[in-house]
């Protein structure tokens, strides 16, 4: 199972950008400062919705998803990246929508795990 969640702070704002195939993705890092010193994940989020656009730099986010690793041409060669691939990212501060969240995510760990 490729499970990740990751609660942190939006080191930038979200970037849109949009793919060849006509995905869009929102693309942005978040913080993750309770370990010394703080790390920093990358995170893709593919044809978020609306609500995207009013995450800013400093908030505070909980995102869930999975692990991958892209690799693509770079100037001198290939190139890879590991990236946090979002399926849900609430604000921290919508407390009983992050609890669901998680309790959403157990239940799945529950199910895979019987």
């Amino acid at each position: 199972m490729n499970l990740a969640i990751v609660r942190g702070y939006l080191t930038r704002d979200p970037e849109l950008r949009e793919l060849p195939s006509g995905t869009c993705v929102a693309n942005y890092d978040v913080s993750v400062r309770d370990v010394s010193p703080a790390e920093s994940v990358p995170v893709a989020w593919h044809d978020p919705p609306p609500t995207w656009a009013a995450m800013e730099a400093g908030d505070e986010v909980v995102v869930t998803g999975r692990i991958r690793r892209r690799f693509f041409r770079a100037g001198n060669g290939t190139a890879s990246r590991t990236e946090l691939i979002a399926d849900r990212v609430v604000p921290a501060r919508h407390a009983k929508r992050v609890r669901a969240l998680l309790e959403k995510v157990a239940s799945t760990v529950e199910a895979a795990s019987a």
